[in-house]
């Protein structure tokens, strides 16, 4: 088993929340001793049996608890049954039992309103692997194809792709639906098969809508289905800024490159050079958006773009302040032209460290901006985070 540099507690109670095949279960199962007792809510026979009665999971809990000296119960898939959170409250106070609770969403939970079971249990996040987990193995032009979800890893490029395809199709579209999420599957998979195309871009609602024929609202709340089931995660503008009117649209992406090009149906080959650059942008925002949250840093992400069409990839703001700037190329070869929008965030904020992420073999200075080749750039993501 590949180790996750994710910190999970060793003995407070925590949630742990990822998209599907992540690797949460095999994770938390490979964590775990005999004074274990695991629930997983896939089972049809124990989700039916407590979405009937919870209850009965608090009484089977506690003759395990006293009879076999369970001290720690893990629950997979939680979303599934949330009724289930206040028998896991029960139990915590009164056995003081350590729970380890995973799901696809902590935003759905929100949403509905249930038990959080209020800061007796901490929250944690896995994500496809990260280059430290697998830089041994790790292929650039590989993950920008097929992406990183553990499931593809190391397989034949066909069997990924059969992957890669169930996954698109079977879950996004199909289980989306079954879980309640959505009653239009067909406008729902419209909407998917352009938020894909449109990964990265800047998300305007009732363009979008127009295209995929669907109402505004509803793009909106598909939009949020897709961040709260952690498909998807939003980029926000940094808007602060004293002279330029910038854009305050948002940007979205998908949570992997190689379900992206899945839902895309751009598995058969290596992508062209235009689509290899906005995965590669794709894959630098997503490798920095996991890293800050294994981190837990308190580091916010933006990129940054004018009416007038200037724009900077990513932007790294600490304690308030803009502490990076980050144009990201798919290119080995950094010119001036690729420099425009690094130039016009230098007249807002001159006092802030800038960089182009490359394929550059060798970082160096142009202008005053470091060229960084991306690996260079994974490397010094925990300074740049905080």
């Amino acid at each position: 088993m590949i180790p996750r540099i994710v910190d999970l507690p060793k003995s407070r109670s925590f949630f742990l929340f990822g998209p599907r095949q992540t690797g949460k279960s095999t994770l938390v199962r490979s964590r775990l001793d005999a004074s274990s007792w695991s629930v997983d809510l896939l089972e049809s026979d124990l989700y039916l049996r407590y979405a009937r009665a919870p209850e009965m999971f608090r009484k089977e809990a506690e003759d395990r608890i006293a009879r076999k000296g369970v001290t720690t119960i893990f629950i997979d898939e939680v979303q599934r049954l949330p009724d289930l959170l206040n028998e896991v409250h029960l139990l915590i106070e009164r056995h003081g039992c350590r729970f380890i609770l995973s799901g696809s969403s902590a935003r759905k939970l929100r949403r509905g309103g249930v038990n959080l079971l209020a800061g007796r249990a901490v929250e944690r996040q896995l994500f496809p692997f990260v280059h430290a987990e697998i830089a041994n193995t790790f292929d650039l032009e590989d993950a920008l194809r097929f992406g990183t979800l553990p499931a593809v890893h190391g397989r034949p490029d066909a069997e990924k792709a059969d992957i890669l395809g169930a996954y698109a199709n079977t879950y996004l579209r199909e289980e989306i639906q079954q879980e309640g999420l959505v009653r239009n599957l067909g406008g729902f998979s419209r909407f998917l098969d352009v938020a894909a195309a449109q990964s990265g871009e800047l998300v305007n609602f009732s363009a979008f809508g127009r295209e995929a024929g669907l109402p505004t609202r509803t793009v909106q709340s598909y939009y949020d289905i897709l961040e709260d089931t952690l498909i998807g995660c939003r980029l926000e503008p940094f808007i602060k800024s004293a002279r330029r009117r910038l854009v305050a649209h948002q940007k979205f992406y998908l949570f992997d490159t190689g379900v992206t090009n899945a839902v895309n149906r751009r598995l058969a080959g290596p992508p062209d050079a235009a689509l290899r650059g906005r995965l590669f942008e794709q894959l630098m925002v997503l490798e920095t958006m996991r890293m800050r949250s294994y981190r837990r840093s308190e580091a916010r992400l933006f990129f940054w773009r004018t009416n007038g069409g200037a724009e900077v990839d990513l932007v790294v703001e600490r304690r308030g302040r803009p502490a990076a700037a980050f144009e990201l190329k798919a290119k080995k070869r950094i010119a001036g032209a690729d420099l425009t929008g690094l130039r016009a965030f230098n007249d807002e904020h001159p006092r802030v460290p800038r960089a182009v992420v490359c394929d550059a073999p060798e970082p160096y200075e142009l202008e005053g901006i470091r060229i960084l080749p991306w690996k260079v750039f994974f490397e010094e993501l925990p300074q740049i985070l905080g």
